[in-house]
């Protein structure tokens, strides 16, 4: 695995669509965590343990969990002493569910969607983990950033030309193009990776592609350590406020409503917890339609700057929460219609073809193995079926419960079609690719 010298990066210590969405079941609105005043539902699993420690990075997609836990929506399930802790990185997000809370780590996470099978595979563990996808947190809300010198190039969805862009970075004296992740294998890496190859641009030899943790991507760019970065917000914002930097693409662009986070635990804690599962997921997917709704963007923003949360400026958040995107280079959207969604067009449910298409691009990179059997893979890790258990106990009518575990053939912005039921034609029509 690619790993960063210290020497050369920096690094901090510690750790939708237009429509009414109706909130079902949701809890009454406070400003605070009121675990000890909010009254338990009545659907309410009898459940196992009160006690769940969760892991979260500070970007925009782990509001759902923030949220569960501010409003006190975990303990209208019975859940009235979860932990919502921050992490510093994906790599420390997956040593504390490595250990889990047993050995002073987490039980579950916000995580990068392809991490949960890398992990119950063994091959970012020292042994494998099983893992269980409860939930896809949000779709969209990414996006891949630029350094400020760049900006002449006029380079957008299309990368077309950054073979000559980088070409002329090295003519100038750049030694070693490096364009940043957050972590091997995960979304951004992929999001990253699929661009690059599209516009021509093998990561595997013409860049570096190198992983660096979210909240440490802005003052990387600053100090001219990468070209390029993927990451969600609000950093993308950010670099954009502090003229850093512009935006390339916001994801939506690369995928429309791509999958993106998920709500992950470990398995051995579901099976052993199964009510208590219920009861986080049931919270999880409440918060969910709460952070949807247009009306409550400006509390959840104001909600994730604060100093135990984030430690961010709203203004980093809110505008991209909204559908409204400065790229930095001119460019200016009022109200994107594919911004970050958390429950919108079934954003929450884990479609097992987008697990599918994660495992088919980790084989395309070299991260897994060619021959692995994803279908069996995805059945053990993709938990679609306690998703609707959920719904259902949460009262979602049925007709927003999704019936088929496939969203079906999925078109990129470059026109390649991803296939769910031939992942293997779509592999090999691919013309960059490690596998």
């Amino acid at each position: 695995m690619t790993r960063l010298s210290r020497r050369r990066f920096i690094f901090t210590a510690g750790a939708a669509t237009a429509g009414t969405l109706v909130i079902h079941g949701c809890a009454q609105s406070s400003n605070s965590n009121s675990s000890n005043t909010v009254s338990q539902a009545a659907n309410a699993p009898k459940v196992e343990t009160t006690k769940a420690k969760l892991g979260f990075i500070a970007l925009t997609d782990s509001a759902p969990l923030i949220v569960a836990q501010e409003k006190g929506i975990f303990a209208k399930y019975g859940m009235s002493d979860v932990e919502v802790l921050k992490q510093a990185s994906w790599p420390v997000t997956r040593d504390n569910l490595e250990i889990g809370s047993d050995g002073g780590g987490i039980d579950g996470a916000h995580i990068l969607s392809p991490m949960p099978y890398l992990m119950t595979l063994g091959k970012i563990t020292k042994q494998p983990v099983p893992m269980y996808i409860l939930a896809r947190l949000n779709t969209n809300g990414q996006a891949i950033s630029i350094a400020e010198s760049y900006k002449e190039s006029k380079i957008g969805a299309d990368s077309k030309g950054l073979k000559e862009a980088f070409s002329k970075a090295k003519a100038g004296g750049k030694q070693d193009i490096k364009v940043a992740m957050t972590f091997p294998g995960g979304t951004h890496d992929l999001w990253i990776r699929y661009w690059l190859a599209a516009g021509g641009v093998d990561p595997n030899k013409d860049v570096s592609v190198v992983p660096v943790p979210p909240p440490q991507m802005v003052a990387n760019m600053k100090v001219g350590n990468m070209e390029a970065f993927c990451v969600g917000e609000p950093w993308n914002a950010q670099l954009v406020n502090q003229k850093v930097g512009y935006t390339a693409l916001v994801t939506g662009e690369l995928w429309k409503d791509h999958p993106e986070k998920a709500f992950a635990m470990r398995g051995d804690w579901v099976d052993k917890n199964p009510n208590a599962a219920k009861a986080l997921l049931m919270a999880v997917q409440e918060a969910q339609q709460w952070c949807e709704k247009a009306e409550n963007k400006e509390e959840m923003c104001k909600i994730l700057s604060q100093q135990k949360w984030f430690k961010v400026p709203v203004d980093d958040i809110i505008g991209r929460s909204k559908g409204e995107i400065d790229y930095g280079d001119g460019r200016k959207v009022a109200d994107y219609p594919l911004k970050m969604k958390f429950w919108a067009d079934n954003a929450s449910y884990p479609y097992k073809s987008h697990d599918l298409w994660f495992l088919t691009e980790n084989i395309r990179w070299g991260y897994i193995p060619a021959d692995t059997d994803t279908k069996k893979l995805i059945d053990k890790v993709n938990r679609e079926d306690l998703w609707k258990e959920a719904a259902k106990a949460l009262g979602i009518p049925d007709a927003e419960i999704p019936k088929t575990s496939s969203r079906g053939v999925e078109t990129f912005f470059d026109g390649v079609k991803f296939d769910p039921e031939k992942p293997q034609e779509y592999l090999k029509s691919l013309k960059i690719k490690k596998a």
